[in-house]
């Protein structure tokens, strides 16, 4: 199993493209858009028309989206203000239909010295990463490595399985690389106990009629080349950051010599609702998907029953337990595996609260495509609707929000010098149903009583925030108020919709942002209403919005 630079040559010639090099202090100051390539944009649209071919989730097949495709749609990615893009894993998958569709996600990998040819050439990928890095922005590579996929032995398991009715494993391996003998994976186990981490790490995911052969990561010989392979696919594709798929199916020495060999910022999808179980894996790569915190903040967020205790507390938790504190997560409200929030709720207040958390958030956020154009896809593959049907409104209430929040982080972090190393805290707002989340120079205004509350909600701020009468704007409506005497603030909720405050001064390095806001200082009071949907549903009631302080 000698793979090193054989798999570039396999490619199409040896290319070593620079990447930023970035560490994890790097990446903290990010923010990332994760891309299903499938379906995020089809190549070489030079008209209207393609923007109507369609894309039937429940079919499971492929529909189009390329590399090439992402390249075109640059400027529709950091017109929200992300300068980083998580895209599907790139290499070959196993081909044709199976079982449970084809493999269009990326997640069934049968060849790791080949790429996707469905997601285009090589030179594909690598002119996606100079043309990110053109702009200054960062590649993230999805990779698997906890298991392998091939339509030949998985027939041949099956019909053991179901003629001898005994345990076996594959006998022939030959369609999957760089792994082709027996011993480069596990012996067949399905995992039935998650409670046990050694079957979980050395037991098989998947059925029956397509078993997912489990690689053998204790193996020296495999470790070396999953290694060596990994150092190829960084230098040949200026890879800048990678997400690692299934964590928690490897054991976590392995992933502590893979994420050291790799040399980039390393982010790891745990599954889990326990922060005491997803701790320990921040010992070893830089960063974690938040899904502890997920699992909160979700039902938080949902109705006016949604427990706003249980989210702090696991925030708190995170940030005691976890090598780097809640900095070094991945915060995010939907992706590729959950159903999007819109899913599961239609009320624009409760979306719009839970939308802003990411971004007030101690950790990096995320967005999963689409959510900027207010997809509502509900359990996977519902979720993974194709993006070119919504024509890339840049206009949308969604989209326009979000560069808000992107460009207000960035403010804060170009404004606040601890910005990013500041851990969030929660303030008391002495009223049910409102979350405020204070990160200087950054106050979040947040509730779950939806668009229309049956009673009146204002935040009730007494702790010392801000300085004394100092100026502030909402980003999200640039509406001004100004803070109390003490430099807490009280203000009306406004049809259940949050507020993301922000002294004025803050705002000075990011001047796209509700530039009429300098003008407070001179003595005018009236803002300019952001074309979002936070204001759309409000906007009669602007004029007459009461705004007290103390």
């Amino acid at each position: 199993m000698l793979y090193s630079v054989l798999f570039l040559l396999a490619l199409g010639g040896f290319f070593c493209l620079e990447s930023s090099a970035a560490d994890a202090q790097q990446w903290r100051s990010r923010s990332i858009y994760q891309v299903m390539t499938d379906r995020f944009a089809l190549q070489d649209v030079s008209d209207g028309t393609a923007y109507n071919r369609p894309c039937n989730t429940s079919a499971l097949q492929y529909c189009g989206g390329t590399w090439r495709g992402i390249i075109d749609h640059l400027d529709y990615i950091q017109g929200m203000g992300f300068d980083a893009i998580w895209i599907s894993p790139p290499f070959a998958n196993v081909e044709g239909p199976t079982p449970y569709g084809e493999a269009y996600h990326g997640y069934w990998p049968q060849d790791l010295s080949s790429l996707n040819f469905h997601f285009g050439t090589a030179n594909d990928l690598r002119n996606l990463s100079a043309s990110l890095h053109s702009r200054g922005m960062y590649l993230m590579l999805d990779i698997v490595v906890n298991h392998m996929v091939s339509q030949r032995p998985i027939n041949i398991t099956a019909v053991q399985l179901a003629t001898e009715n005994t345990t076996t494993v594959v006998k022939n391996t030959t369609e999957m690389y760089p792994f082709e003998d027996l011993s480069d994976f596990h012996d067949l186990c399905w995992i039935m106990d998650y409670s046990n981490q050694t079957e979980v790490e050395q037991c098989w995911l998947g059925t029956e009629s397509m078993p997912w052969a489990d690689v053998n990561t204790e193996d020296p010989e495999v470790v070396g080349t999953l290694n060596n392979w990994i150092t190829d696919v960084i230098s040949g594709f200026g890879v800048d950051g990678l997400r690692l798929s299934t964590v928690k199916y490897v054991s976590r020495e392995f992933w502590r010599s893979f994420a050291a060999q790799a040399g980039i910022f390393t982010m790891g999808e745990v599954f889990s609702v326990d922060a005491n179980y997803t701790n320990p894996y921040t010992e070893v790569m830089n960063a974690v998907i938040d899904y502890p915190t997920w699992f909160e903040l979700v039902p938080a967020f949902l109705s006016q029953k949604g427990d706003f205790n249980a989210l702090k507390n696991i925030v708190k938790q995170s940030q005691d337990l976890y090598t780097s504190g809640a900095f070094m997560t991945g915060s995010f409200l939907e992706n590729h595996d959950q159903p999007r929030f819109g899913s599961l709720t239609n009320d624009i207040a409760l979306q719009a609260n839970a939308m802003v958390w990411p971004f007030i958030h101690d950790g990096i956020p995320i967005l999963y495509y689409g959510q900027e154009q207010g997809l509502s896809g509900g359990e996977s593959p519902n979720n993974q609707e194709a993006l070119w049907e919504t024509r890339y409104d840049t206009e949308h209430p969604h989209y326009i929000t979000v560069r808000s929040l992107n460009q207000a982080r960035k403010a804060a972090i170009t404004s606040e010098q601890y910005f990013l190393t500041t851990p969030m805290q929660f303030l008391d707002a002495n009223e049910d149903n409102t979350l405020v989340v204070s990160k200087p120079p950054m106050l979040a205004l947040l509730a779950n009583v939806g668009s229309q509350p049956t009673t009146l909600v204002r935040w009730n701020v007494t702790h010392s925030v801000f300085k004394s009468r100092e100026q502030l704007v909402d980003i999200l409506t640039c509406r001004p108020y100004i803070s109390g005497g003490n430099g807490g603030v009280s203000i009306q909720s406004d049809d259940g919709m949050p507020k993301v405050l922000m002294p004025v001064t803050s705002l000075k390095g990011s001047p796209s942002l509700c530039p009429q806001s300098a003008d407070v200082g001179s003595g005018i009071r009236s803002a300019r209403v952001a074309v979002s949907w936070l204001t759309v549903i409000s906007s009669f009631i602007v004029a007459a919005a009461v705004i007290s302080v103390r």
